[in-house]
């Protein structure tokens, strides 16, 4: 059975491995405008729309030139709206268009545009950065577990972070839901990639079958 479970992480992980970071064009680094643009698409993959949709609006927001707080909170509100409709968040785009404009505003006032100064605030306390992640207008519990499960790539002392969604993932595949289980049959896969991965199995089941069907 661990044999089995082993070769079902590896050919989820090589099929599905990529993070929502990458596939939004998104080279994550630990410098102020990456982990903004993280925190935006954070913000758009926790609502209720595919993450597809949600991928497609962050980069449309990048094109807009909407990439780092002071532009976000100096485009006009239509402008955000515009950029949403683009990408393809029409269901939820006045609300949103506004949330960001306001979002933007704190973490420029609070935080000087950097969320590396909000993770300094928390002292490095995972469970602290998460609260101080949802104080930004839109991110709830869910997006700022978005935004740990990729930050933990650049932000080491919030690894192995792997949330719930992550563990319905493996649950999904008949893994275990043991978050140190599940690292150990990832052998040196990253964290960051093995819950991304996991995550697209919890949220579509093609991805599931696709893998379960790759095993035999």
């Amino acid at each position: 059975m661990g044999r089995d479970q082993e070769r079902v992480v590896r050919e989820l992980v090589d099929a599905h491995g990529q993070t929502y970071a990458e596939e939004a064009g998104i080279a994550l680094k630990d410098t102020p405008q990456p982990l903004y643009r993280l925190l935006v698409l954070a913000h758009l993959l926790s609502a209720r729309i595919r993450g597809s949709v949600a991928v497609a609006t962050a980069r449309a927001l990048q094109e807009a030139g909407l990439n780092d707080p002071r532009r976000m909170a100096g485009a006009d509100w239509q402008e955000r709206v515009d950029a949403l409709g683009r990408g393809g968040y029409r269901r939820y785009d006045e609300r949103t268009a506004t949330q960001l404009g306001e979002a933007a505003e704190l973490l420029t006032e609070r935080w000087g545009g950097d969320l590396r100064r909000l993770r300094e605030e928390a002292g490095g306390e995972v469970g602290e950065v998460r609260r101080l992640l949802q104080e930004f207008p839109g991110v709830g519990p869910t997006g700022a577990d978005i935004f740990l499960r990729e930050a933990q790539r650049v932000w080491p002392e919030a690894a192995p972070y792997l949330d719930r969604k992550a563990l319905q993932g493996a649950e999904r595949l008949s893994l275990p839901q043991d978050p140190d289980r599940l690292l150990d049959l990832a052998g040196e896969t990253e964290p960051a990639v093995l819950a991304a991965a996991l995550v697209r199995a919890s949220v579509d089941k093609d991805v599931a079958e696709d893998t379960l069907d790759r095993v035999g």
